[in-house]
């Protein structure tokens, strides 16, 4: 190589190479930091604050029955619709809507794996909805033609929950549903299969009224409060 094309400075060419790759290397530690820093902040800080966390006097475990409707739930994408939790009334309208008489706070949840708080409302809330609509009939005709009751519903229908019999075909020990008005099917008998009476099961076990300790309305207050700041 003649004096004329040496590179000023004396370098062979490798420090471009060189500087690009530090570039990226420092490029790629910032951002794991940044991952790191939001893991800590969103997850481990609030999963510290909520360790010891024990089921209130009035929650009770999940029967067989209902811990196979709450399968059932995540299974038919009830999630996607509904969400499982009131917001505190002190910058919502949760309360007002009649969907409970409290926010919920993490201690009704100990039971939930996974939870189902959800994000959309489609529907309305449903975490109490065991205590606006206790009646398990009600709710297996919603579950075979939500229209049936409410005209103007924009819920699925779930008829593969249901079996269509023969009036004949009938058994003694069949659950048998009485869809009332004109939506009612002809010269069948609709009758619930388990997966619609375990639902219903499951359903009619959400109700969150029961009191919860001051320290645990503001444990759950801490907890959002960070997540906030952590935004």
């Amino acid at each position: 190589m003649s004096a004329g094309d040496a590179r000023p400075g004396g370098g062979d060419g490798h420090d471009g190479v060189g500087g690009g790759a530090t570039r990226v290397a420092l490029l790629a530690l910032g951002a794991f930091a940044i991952m790191a820093s939001a893991a800590c902040l969103l997850v481990l800080v609030p999963k510290t604050m909520l360790d010891g966390v024990t089921a209130p006097a009035g929650l009770e475990p999940y029967t067989p029955s209902q811990a196979r409707g709450r399968a059932s739930y995540i299974a038919n994408g009830c999630v996607y619709c509904h969400s499982q939790q009131i917001r505190d009334p002190a910058f919502t309208t949760d309360v007002d809507r009649g969907w409970g008489s409290r926010a919920t706070v993490p201690a009704d949840y100990v039971y939930d794996a996974p939870h189902l708080l959800g994000t959309m409302r489609t529907g309305p809330d449903l975490i109490n909805v065991g205590q606006r609509l206790p009646d398990p009939d009600w709710h297996l005709i919603h579950l075979y033609d939500p229209r049936s009751l409410v005209e103007w519903s924009i819920m699925p229908p779930f008829p593969y929950l249901f079996e269509e019999k023969a009036p004949g075909d009938v058994r003694p020990t069949d659950r048998v549903v009485k869809i009332p008005g004109p939506r009612a099917p002809k010269n069948v008998v609709v009758v619930a299969r388990p997966e619609a009476l375990a639902l219903v099961d499951y359903l009619i076990s959400l109700k969150r009224q029961y009191p919860v300790s001051d320290s645990a309305m503001a444990r759950d207050r801490m907890a959002i409060g960070g997540a906030d700041a952590a935004h």
